[in-house]
C-alpha cells in the first residue's frame, strides 16, 4: 500500500465519469477501484486515454446501478458505462479460472491452454494475480487514496521492464494475444521486455493461429496505429509474431530480409508514425493496402504465367485470393478492404492520363491514398515510378488550365492507335 503523500497522484487526474462510476459503486455497498494503464501512465507522467474501474459487483448488479450501462464480452463479460463519448469500462475482479464453478462461474480452457471462457469472480487479491503485466496490476481506491501494488509494479516502472505476472509460458498459454502487448508496451512505454517474459515469445508464436481473426484485426490496429508502428514491427519481426499475422509477407520478407519489400514496409510504418505523431488521420485501408502489396503481386505475376491471363484479369483475380487468404488470420472489415482495392486499382490506371482520364482519376474517393501510395513506392526506391510521381505532384499543384496544358503535352496516352481491319469485298 502506498500512501497518498508517497505516489503524488490526485483525484484531478483522473477522468471525472471515471471517478462518479467510482463512488456510485461505493453508495451501492460494493467496493471499486481504478485499475491499470491510467494509473501507470500517471506515474510515468503520460496522459491515460481510458480509465478502467474493477469492483466486486457481477456485471448484473453493475447494470442495476446505471442506466447508462451495456453488457458486452463472452470470454469475460464486462460492462461499459456511456457517458456521451467517453466510455468507462468496469470489470468484476476475476478469480482463478480452477476454482469451483457456481452459477456465475464459469471457465473453459482449450487443448492448447488458451482460456475460452474466464467468468470467474474473486477478491482483489485474485483479480492482480489474474493481470496480465505487474506494471497494469496497480489499484488506485477512493476510500483511502493509496494506490495498492500487488505484482512490483512500482518497482517494474522504475526499472523500466514488461514484465509477466506468473509462469510466462502458462500465462502466453491462456491468452497468445499477451505476446502481442508485450511487444506494444515495451514500444509505447520505452521499456524492455523483461529476460523471463522474453524468452518463451518465439516459441510460443505459432499458438497466435488460434486467435479470431476479428481479435488479430483489432490487435493489429493497436499496433499499427499509436505513434509506434515501426518499432512494433521491428519487434514482431524480431520475435516471430509478424509471421501469425501477415504469413505471405514474411514469407517474402524472410526471402530477401534487407531487400526493397522491407524497405517499403519500413517507410510506410514511418510515414504512418509521423502521420500520427502529427495528429493526421490515417486509414486502415492504406496501412493493408501496403501491407499485402507484394503477396498480391506475387499472386497475380503466378496466375498471369499459369493461366496465360491478361495483366488486368490476373490483378483482378489476385486481388479476391490475397483478401481471401489473408481473412484467415487477420479479418479486416469490407469498409478497409475495398478501400484497399480501390488503392490498388489506381495504381494501375495512374500511367493512362490522356483526354479526360486524369481529371476523372483525380475524382475517385481514395485517389489522394493512392497518389500517396504511388509516391511511397517511389520513397522506399522504386525509381521507374519517379517520373510518373513527379508528373502527378505536378499535376495537382495546377490550376484547371494547367492541367489541361500538362495533359495536352504528354501526346498520345495508351500506346499506337488500333488499326482497322479492311472491309472484305462483297464477292458477286
Amino acid at each position: 500500500m502506498i500512501e497518498r503523500s508517497e505516489h503524488g497522484i490526485s483525484r484531478k487526474q483522473f477522468s471525472p465519469n471515471a471517478i462518479k462510476v467510482l463512488y456510485r459503486l461505493k453508495e451501492g455497498g460494493f467496493d471499486a477501484y481504478l485499475v491499470g494503464g491510467c494509473i501507470r501512465d500517471i506515474l510515468l507522467g503520460q496522459q491515460p486515454k481510458d480509465f478502467d474501474v474493477v469492483t466486486n459487483a457481477t456485471p448484473e448488479q453493475i447494470k442495476k446501478l446505471f442506466r447508462n450501462c451495456r453488457l458486452i464480452g463472452r470470454r469475460f463479460r464486462l460492462a461499459h458505462i456511456v457517458f456521451g463519448r467517453e466510455i468507462i469500462e468496469v470489470a468484476t475482479m476475476r478469480g482463478h479460472h480452477e476454482a469451483e464453478e457456481s452459477k456465475n462461474q464459469i471457465s473453459q480452457s482449450s487443448e492448447h491452454g488458451q482460456l475460452l471462457r474466464d467468468n470467474v469472480y474473486g477478491s482483489i487479491e485474485e483479480d492482480a494475480e489474474r493481470r496480465d503485466f505487474s506494471i497494469n496490476a496497480l489499484y488506485y481506491s477512493i476510500n483511502d487514496f493509496c494506490i495498492y501494488d500487488y505484482a512490483n509494479g512500482i518497482s517494474a516502472i522504475k526499472a523500466k521492464q514488461i514484465e509477466l505476472i506468473g509462469d510466462p509460458e502458462t500465462r502466453y498459454r491462456e491468452d497468445p494475444v499477451r505476446m502481442l502487448r508485450a511487444v506494444r508496451f515495451a514500444t509505447k512505454l520505452g521499456m524492455s521486455i523483461a529476460p523471463g517474459t522474453e524468452k518463451p515469445i518465439k516459441g510460443l508464436a505459432n499458438l497466435l493461429d488460434h486467435i479470431p481473426p476479428a481479435r488479430l484485426f483489432e490487435e493489429s490496429l493497436k499496433l499499427f496505429l499509436n505513434g509506434k508502428a515501426e518499432e512494433n514491427y521491428l519487434m514482431l519481426r524480431q520475435y516471430g509474431l509478424f509471421k501469425a499475422l501477415f504469413p505471405a509477407l514474411d514469407k517474402i520478407l524472410d526471402a530477401n530480409p534487407e531487400g526493397f519489400e522491407h524497405t517499403f514496409i519500413l517507410q510506410m510504418f514511418k510515414n504512418t508514425d509521423k502521420r500520427i505523431n502529427a495528429d493526421k488521420k490515417v486509414t486502415p485501408a492504406f496501412i493493408f493496402a501496403a501491407l499485402l502489396w507484394f503477396p498480391l503481386q506475387s499472386i497475380a505475376k503466378k496466375l498471369q504465367q499459369r493461366d496465360q491471363l491478361s495483366e488486368y484479369d490476373a490483378f483482378a483475380q489476385a486481388m479476391n485470393k490475397v483478401l481471401s487468404e489473408n481473412a484467415q488470420q487477420v479479418a479486416v472489415p469490407k469498409r478497409f478492404t475495398l478501400g484497399a482495392r480501390d488503392i490498388w486499382h489506381i495504381q494501375q490506371r495512374l500511367d493512362k492520363r490522356g483526354g479526360q482520364r486524369a481529371y476523372r482519376l483525380t475524382q475517385q474517393p481514395r485517389f489522394k491514398a493512392a497518389y500517396d501510395f504511388l509516391l511511397l513506392r517511389v520513397q522506399a526506391g522504386e525509381e521507374q515510378q519517379k517520373e510518373l510521381a513527379d508528373w502527378w505532384t505536378a499535376y495537382l499543384s495546377q490550376d484547371i488550365n494547367g492541367q489541361k496544358e500538362m495533359v495536352k503535352n504528354l501526346g498520345h496516352q495508351g500506346g499506337p492507335k488500333r488499326r482497322r481491319r479492311p472491309r472484305k469485298k462483297k464477292v458477286d
